[in-house]
């Protein structure tokens, strides 16, 4: 049985349809990354998912339990960790868990097990008596977690984790994700930085309430496989991007960094044609080769495909 089983939801709000015909499955230990620019649908899908919200039709079954006959059951079996800052600032870190706690019925033995186990994962001992407030930003976004799974929840919803936090803690909080699904948690997550989105093992694009895109990062990136990726760098990047664009064999062109990423129409033509091309036109070339696609490729071109 899958952790979270989606078939043609749909929930509109008058005449607006923020979620459209979305179909889905979470496997339990499996992170799945839920990806969508800002108003596509990521939000209400969640609060859907979590009983919060009833579906217009579709179903959502969340742990076995469906989300519209019982959305009390769906909460009592899922951890949910907001964009954010979920923790009550003027408490202390153990007043926090004590909080918490008490909210899932935690107590005795059994939250003081949860206590010791949230302190070591977050790194806060020590730090028991600190006011939340005064913590920064990775110890606050890993306590918030351990807050969201201290009644050990098998199904966890995180909702933009990693949001304002640099990057060390980042890539540590993505080492608790790991554990958490390793230990056979199903992990939902939401964020807007691509290269994060590489940890999931599949990964769902929403695009205007719609599911764009569908698969394994493997097989996202394969949308591309017809059509190579093209990285130029040159000291005039603006100039080499506007000489790729006028190329009738580039379907497209985006800076990438500090470089120009230009998306070939097929493999018919090589780096080196390409880059003979722009020399010819008085354009200093440092570097041309075929890269292979990024997640931030992938959403490009299918937000880009869906829109049009």
């Amino acid at each position: 049985m899958n952790a979270i089983d989606v078939r043609h939801l749909t929930r509109r709000f008058g005449d607006f349809v923020a979620v459209n015909d979305v179909s889905f499955e979470v496997r339990a230990g499996e992170i799945f990354g839920f990806l969508g620019s800002n108003g596509a649908g990521k939000s209400t899908t969640i609060r859907m998912l979590c009983g919060l919200l009833q579906p217009t039709s579709g179903t959502a079954t969340v742990g076995g339990i469906d989300v519209v006959r019982d959305p009390e059951g769906v909460k009592r079996r899922i951890g949910y960790m907001s964009q954010r800052f979920s923790l009550y600032e003027a408490l202390t870190v153990d007043q926090n868990i004590a909080f918490f706690g008490g909210v899932y019925g935690l107590t005795g033995e059994h939250l003081a097990k949860r206590r010791e186990f949230v302190l070591d994962m977050a790194g806060l001992r020590g730090r028991e008596r600190e006011l939340t407030r005064s913590l920064a930003g990775g110890w606050r976004q890993r306590l918030a977690l351990g807050c969201a799974i201290l009644h050990e929840p098998p199904i966890v919803f995180l909702d933009e984790p990693t949001g304002g936090v640099d990057p060390l803690s980042r890539r540590r909080f993505w080492r608790l994700i790991e554990n958490l699904a390793a230990s056979g948690v199903a992990v939902l997550v939401t964020t807007h930085y691509l290269d994060e989105a590489e940890h999931c093992q599949r990964i769902a694009i929403i695009q205007a309430g719609k599911l764009a895109a569908h698969g394994t990062v493997d097989e996202l990136k394969a949308i591309f496989k017809s059509r190579p990726i093209l990285e130029v760098r040159a000291p005039d990047a603006v100039r080499a991007m506007r000489t790729l664009e006028a190329m009738p064999e580039v379907e497209k062109t985006s800076i990438f960094g500090t470089a120009v990423h230009a998306v070939l129409r097929s493999d018919a033509i090589g780096p080196d044609i390409v880059k003979a091309r722009l020399e010819t036109e008085g354009i200093t070339v440092l570097s041309c080769g075929i890269v292979a696609p990024s997640l931030e490729d992938v959403f490009l071109d299918v937000a880009e495909r869906s829109a049009a």
